[in-house]
């Protein structure tokens, strides 16, 4: 059919069209695209619509007659394929005038107020239009509609079913959100309750270690009080034991010490002269040697018990068997002076009777021929019968002077030693600083410093400032300050000489240049140190104290120069060493100046000393192991500069010793004692032989000044 026709035309026609060329696809919604966005403009025929009315109407005017066309007045009868509602009277002119699609030229704003006019006067354009565009439009706007409203159900399905999709989605994130936090908070209570586990299962480990420990602590705590019992125990048994040695001991010491003091006291009755005063010819030299003998071995015991300890039984019998053999000489001693006396006795009565018998002869003489008496001439001069044994008068007298100047120092400072006053208590610190330190601190490392050394002592001893550990001290902060300072540089000086020439020979050469520098200015410090010399050394006078009975043992041994701690005497090898620094240092005294002083003024105690020292020395009795210690230190340290002075006198000195001197030493040295014998004997020897006395090691040569 030729509406047939005109329908598919139509519907290429509008498939070729804007509207008919969109395309429709699911996924728009995921794209996020609008479905219905080609349909919210209102509906409007394409501007090709006029043109295919145009050929429709053509070819239907062609095929229908115009003489089979009614009048204009009359109307048109109504097809089948057109709805009854259009069939309307019009005529083809007015129809063809009243469309808008008659238009050639069609545009977008005509087309849109054509479609304007359609929708407004729907029923009349109806009307105008012929049967083939009404069938036509017809056609288009119900499809319109359909398209329109099949699209629209599709879009409300659609809808709804991505909201179902969006609720289920949502409803299984929820779901799924749920089951995660449920399956979180089931981990975290798993791991809680093996944590909370592992946590009580530490806990109870630990209090099971605890409890163990505690039991091993309480196991070792009774075994250590065990321990501890015992060991106070053994302790007490150890200090009771100890106690009573301790007693016994001390007992057994104090018995030594008595018979010490008696064999002492029973050797003061031997004369020293070893001639009874009046038996000239009896000789109890054997009687002295011996009891002096007994008196160094007594001596020695002593010693050497003290050195390691107490005496032991041992040690008491044979003090007491060297008692009795002390006893037994006296004894012997005294029976030969009274056999000695009782023949004196009888000799003098002969000899009395004899000058009686020639009195009267004489007198007989007389009678008969008488003689002018004759006067003696003369001075009956002294029998030397053997060396001293105390020191001259006039030494003793200088001696003692030193002692009484050495006491009144001490006397004069008193007010600065007993004070409380804390501020008078840090001034004396200050000055006993500034007097030691400087003295500990010379050595023979450079002349330099020695210097410094010097003037820092001597600006102290005249009033001026000076630094002593970081403070400004100075004699005049206390009106006694210079007589103490005087006093402890004086005992400085000796104590070096104890001490550190003791163990260090060349050390004496330093410290005597500097004390002798010192004394050349300061005279009473010179006084001083000869003060301490001779307390210490006594041998340095030289002096040999003599025991006074109902003196103390440990008294008398402080007074020989031993040092006595808690009953205990020194070693008498340590002895020896402190008497030998000391004796080293003075005699590099006298023998040294100090090369920055007055060149025109005499040494304050110069070689003139050290050659009364020596002669004195040798005009005593020596001391076992003393003396041939004393003269070996003097004469090499001052050997060479007596050479120099007194050249041949010194000498002959020299020969004294080694002919007669030396043997006196050599009959009173025991067998344990001839070490310090036979280092005089060698020095001897060598110094005879070569002619000459060597410079002493550390001498300080005039280099050392320059350095």
């Amino acid at each position: 059919m030729p509406s047939e026709r005109y329908r598919w035309e139509t519907l290429e026609a509008l498939k070729g069209s804007s509207k008919g060329q969109l395309s429709y696809s699911r996924d728009w919604l995921l794209r996020g695209e609008d479905i219905l966005e080609g349909c919210r403009s209102p509906p409007k025929l394409s501007s090709y619509s006029g043109w295919v009315l145009d050929r429709v109407i053509s070819q239907s005017l062609q095929e229908t007659p115009l003489s089979r066309s009614s009048t204009p007045n009359e109307s048109i009868p109504p097809t089948d394929d057109q709805p009854p509602s259009l069939a309307k009277t019009t005529s083809p002119a007015s129809q063809l005038r009243s469309s808008p699609l008659s238009s050639a030229a069609p545009s977008e704003t005509k087309g849109n107020e054509d479609l304007s006019l359609l929708e407004t006067d729907h029923d009349v354009h109806l009307m105008v239009l012929p049967s083939k565009v009404t069938e036509v439009e017809g056609c288009i706007w119900m499809y319109e509609e359909v398209h329109r409203l099949k699209g629209k159900e599709g879009l409300r399905q659609r809808q709804e079913q991505q909201e179902q999709v969006v609720r289920a989605v949502s409803d299984m994130a929820s779901e799924q959100l749920k089951r995660f936090d449920e399956l979180k908070e089931l981990k975290q209570h798993q791991e809680y309750q093996d944590l909370q586990e592992v946590m009580e299962k530490s806990s109870r480990e630990a209090q099971g270690q605890q409890e163990k420990l505690k039991e091993e602590h309480r196991h070792r705590a009774k075994i250590l009080n065990l321990k501890l019992r015992e060991a106070e125990q053994q302790r007490q048994r150890q200090e009771e034991l100890e106690r009573l040695r301790k007693e016994e001991g001390q007992e057994r010491l104090r018995r030594l010490y008595s018979i010490q003091e008696e064999v002492l006291q029973l050797n003061q009755q031997i004369d020293p002269n070893y001639r009874h005063k009046d038996l000239p010819r009896i000789d109890l030299s054997g009687f002295s040697n011996r009891g002096n003998q007994i008196c160094g071995l007594v001596s020695g015991l002593i010693r050497t018990t003290s050195e390691r300890g107490f005496p032991t039984q041992v040690d008491v019998a044979n003090t007491e068997r060297a008692l009795q053999e002390m006893r037994g000489l006296i004894s012997s001693m005294q029976q030969e002076i009274a056999t000695a006396l009782e023949e004196k006795r009888k000799r003098d009565e002969e000899e009395e009777r004899e000058r009686q018998k020639e009195l009267q002869k004489q007198e007989q003489l007389k009678a008969q021929t008488p003689v002018p008496a004759q006067h003696p001439r003369g001075k009956e001069q002294k029998e030397v019968l053997g060396l001293q044994v105390k020191a001259e008068e006039s030494t003793m007298q200088w001696y003692q002077q030193l002692q009484d100047a050495s006491d009144q120092c001490v006397a004069s400072f008193s007010g600065l030693t007993d004070c409380k006053d804390n501020q008078v208590k840090h001034i004396r610190m200050d000055l006993q600083k500034a007097a030691s330190i400087p003295v500990s601190q010379i050595s023979s490392i450079a002349g330099s410093q020695l210097r410094e050394i010097f003037d820092k002592i001597n600006n102290l001893l005249s009033g001026k400032s000076v630094q002593s550990g970081g403070r400004t001290v100075s004699v005049t902060q206390h009106p006694q300050g210079l007589d103490f300072v005087y006093y402890k540089l004086a005992e400085k000086f000796v104590k070096q000489g104890e001490e550190e020439v003791a163990s260090h020979h060349e050390a004496a050469f330093p410290i005597a240049v500097v004390a002798s520098g010192i004394w050349e200015l300061h005279p009473r410090v010179g006084d001083l140190i000869l003060a301490h010399l001779h307390k210490k050394c006594p041998y340095s006078v030289p002096f040999y104290p003599a025991f006074k009975e109902g003196t103390p043992i440990e008294e008398y041994q402080r007074i020989l120069g031993y040092q006595v701690k808690d009953s205990k005497v020194e070693q008498q090898d340590n002895f020896l060493k402190r008497m030998s620094g000391m004796i080293r240092l003075y005699a590099a005294i006298i023998q040294l100046r100090w090369p920055y002083g007055n060149k025109q003024v005499s040494h304050p105690h110069g070689l003139g000393h050290g050659w009364r020292w020596l002669a004195q020395m040798l005009n005593m009795e020596p001391l076992s192991d003393v003396t041939a210690t004393l003269l070996f230190d003097f004469l090499e340290v001052c050997g060479n500069a007596l050479m120099k002075h007194y050249q041949v006198q010194f000498w002959k000195m020299l020969l004294l010793i080694r002919e007669d001197y030396f043997h006196r030493i050599e009959a009173i040295t025991i067998s344990g004692q001839m070490g310090s014998l036979m280092r005089l004997k060698q020095f001897l020897e060598k110094c005879l032989q070569r002619k000459e006395i060597p410079l002493p090691k550390g001498y300080l040569s005039s280099s050392f000044w320059r350095s």
